[in-house]
């Protein structure tokens, strides 16, 4: 048996099954938490198969599996990975146990709940980064709608939290139902759910002659994978389900499904209706990387910063992979896993820091730094990689970006790009700001009187992984970015070359449409 045709299978429905045994265990003694934690941990090592066996000289998707399912209308049960699904999906698989370990403690009740919503949520986003047919793809789509909002409304922290997540289940919801509608309308016009063979028909001016319609349906995926990022100015969810969801929750909530399925099917399916758009997002990218880091320099609240940061970091990708240069679309892509790195590793450590002191509000910190040496030291070290420090994760990605946006052919690009750059000196400012405030000065008085521990064996479990990839990633950039750049040359080589055809035909149209 060829494990390669069925591994994807394997590695998306491990945690349902997962999430179905949770089911039949007793609500005691963390066996909860201990099932949880070795369906996570067998499920990464599944996705750990994907860079092993994967051919990273090779264009298009690997692993695939690709059958009949529903034959009226025709839809096909089509996976498959490539060098920007891969690493979203072995992503995806660290970040779950993780997310276990680091509620081990905040979680004490109605664990079966909280674990099987967790591990639905899981199979949400791997189905999302597998899937390439478009219906397969829209019930994951949906799918990670449900467990995320009754994660913020049954385990958030504040009395907000049901409002939160209705707000972020209509925010959410609304441009899915118009995503379902383009959908519906490309099945009609072109006979198939198939991403491929709706890429290539794109490629080949195939989907529909009329122009409108066309720019109507990339305009409804866009708006759709835009709230779900969310890009300024659609993130009005963003901060109150950031700051009520609980930490394995928040871990996974922002960006990453978005960013991935601009990618994926906007630049696949409407090539030339994104390049067309380009300059405005390009605009949006770098407002929302100076809006974000504006307004999370004035935050005292931890979580609401780390909030608007998560703003400015995914419109870092925005930025990169609009232009449509190879650096800005690998810059883009490297920044997606960034996100879910250093992103990751800054709400654990102020998940744990609620866990002791039961305040986000830095008012409330000051001179840490001599009760928790290792907490500091890791704090310090995701401080470092947010930032950009040579060496680290987050400067390869973000001087591709930036070094891809100068090089961009995009109108007023370069006007953009120095506004964007601003907002690496503001993040920097509020970073270290934060870190000033919580662990060094005087020790706070409430925090004083408070009897907790530095970061145990459990916490430590879960934090170095995210802490040596920074570093890993820093140094070795090119193991990661090799099966990256294939699909980022892909991508943009398949844009130009409609942009081209476009242009070559119009400049042969006479004026008056008649040739």
């Amino acid at each position: 048996m060829n494990i390669d045709h069925s591994i994807l299978t394997i590695i998306t429905f491990v945690p349902l099954a997962g999430a179905i045994l949770l089911a039949f265990l007793p609500d005691r003694d963390k066996i909860q938490q201990w099932a949880a934690l070795a369906v996570t941990l067998v499920t990464f090592l599944l996705t750990l198969h994907l860079p092993f066996h994967y051919d990273y000289a090779a264009k298009g998707f690997q692993f695939e599996q690709n059958f009949g399912w529903i034959s009226s209308p025709a839809i096909r049960y089509h996976m498959g990975v490539d060098g920007l699904s891969m690493w979203l999906v072995v992503l995806t698989g660290l970040l779950a146990p993780l997310g276990v370990l680091i509620s081990w403690r905040a979680i004490d009740s109605r664990r079966r709940l909280f674990y099987s919503l967790f591990l639905l949520q899981q199979v949400a986003m791997l189905g999302i980064f597998v899937s390439l047919d478009l219906f397969l793809y829209y019930a994951f789509w949906e799918l990670s709608l449900v467990p995320m909002a009754l994660l913020i409304a049954t385990f958030g922290r504040t009395e907000n939290r049901r409002r939160a997540a209705i707000k972020f289940f209509l925010y959410a919801f609304i441009p899915s139902a118009i995503l379902l509608v383009a959908i519906v309308w490309l099945y009609v016009k072109t006979g198939s759910f198939d991403l491929p063979v709706l890429a290539q028909l794109a490629a080949t001016h195939g989907i529909s002659s009329n122009s409108a319609a066309l720019w109507l349906a990339s305009i409804a995926f866009l708006v759709a994978f835009a709230v779900k990022v969310p890009i300024f100015p659609l993130h009005g969810w963003l901060c109150d389900a950031v700051s009520e969801a609980p930490t394995a929750a928040v871990m996974v909530l922002a960006g990453k499904l978005g960013l991935y399925s601009i990618l994926r099917f906007s630049f696949a399916i409407f090539p030339a209706e994104s390049h067309r758009i380009a300059p405005l997002m390009i605009s949006l990218g770098a407002i929302g990387i100076v809006y974000g880091a504006l307004i999370a320099l004035v935050q005292n609240d931890l979580k609401r910063l780390a909030a608007f940061g998560t703003l400015g970091h995914v419109s870092v990708v925005v930025l990169g992979i609009f232009t449509f240069t190879i650096a800005g679309l690998d810059g883009g892509i490297f920044q997606i896993l960034n996100e879910g790195l250093g992103g990751g590793a800054l709400f654990m450590l102020l998940g744990l820091l609620y866990e002791r002191y039961q305040t986000y509000d830095m008012r409330d910190y000051g001179g840490l730094a001599q009760k928790f040496p290792w907490m500091v030291t890791m704090f310090v070290l995701t401080t470092l990689s947010v930032v950009g420090l040579p060496m680290l994760n987050g400067f390869v990605g973000e001087f591709l970006v930036f070094s891809g946006s100068m090089q961009s052919t995009i109108a007023h690009h370069v006007g953009w790009t120095v506004l964007a750059t601003t907002g690496v000196i503001l993040t920097a400012s509020y970073m270290l700001w934060m870190v000033q405030r919580v662990f060094y000065g005087e020790l706070n008085r409430r925090t004083a009187s408070v009897a907790a521990f530095d970061l145990d064996a459990r916490e430590h479990a879960a934090l170095w992984p995210l802490v040596a990839l920074f570093l890993l990633m820093g140094i070795a950039s090119p193991y990661w970015t090799r099966a990256i750049d294939t699909a980022g040359a892909q991508i943009a080589d398949t844009v130009h070359q409609v942009i081209t055809v476009n242009s070559e035909a119009a400049a042969q149209t006479p004026k008056g449409g008649q040739r």
